[in-house]
């Protein structure tokens, strides 16, 4: 069983930076695809980027394109989101999942992202 544990949720203002970690556990990592999501209070689940498990491609939601840069560490286990010009909208929990084909079978536990304007 995968286990992923999120860090480096907080408060910050807007058209601040943070950058959220997600560390696995499990032998193959590097085989993993890795995703962020978000859910803000009242509304659904959504996609915010992807990242394959060589680190070659990434995919993302067009809400944060340009703002969001998502990365991995194979070697630590560990994927990445940075997140600049940060805005209240993007105020949410972020979690991440480990995809197995199409669906995403492995999250976290979660944690919280607030912009203050």
């Amino acid at each position: 069983q995968v286990q992923l544990v999120e860090s480096g949720g907080g408060l910050v203002q807007a058209g601040g930076s943070l950058r959220l970690s997600c560390a696995a556990s499990g032998r193959t990592f590097s085989s993993y695809y890795m995703g962020w999501f978000r859910q803000a209070p009242g509304k659904e689940r959504e996609f915010v980027a992807g990242i394959t498990g060589s680190g070659g491609s990434s995919d993302y939601a067009d809400s944060v394109k340009g703002r969001f840069t998502i990365s991995r560490d194979n070697a630590k286990k560990t994927v990445y989101l940075q997140m600049d010009s940060l805005k209240p909208e993007d105020t949410a929990v972020y979690y991440c999942g480990r995809r197995f084909g199409s669906e995403y079978i492995n999250w976290g536990q979660g944690t919280q992202v607030t912009v203050s304007s």
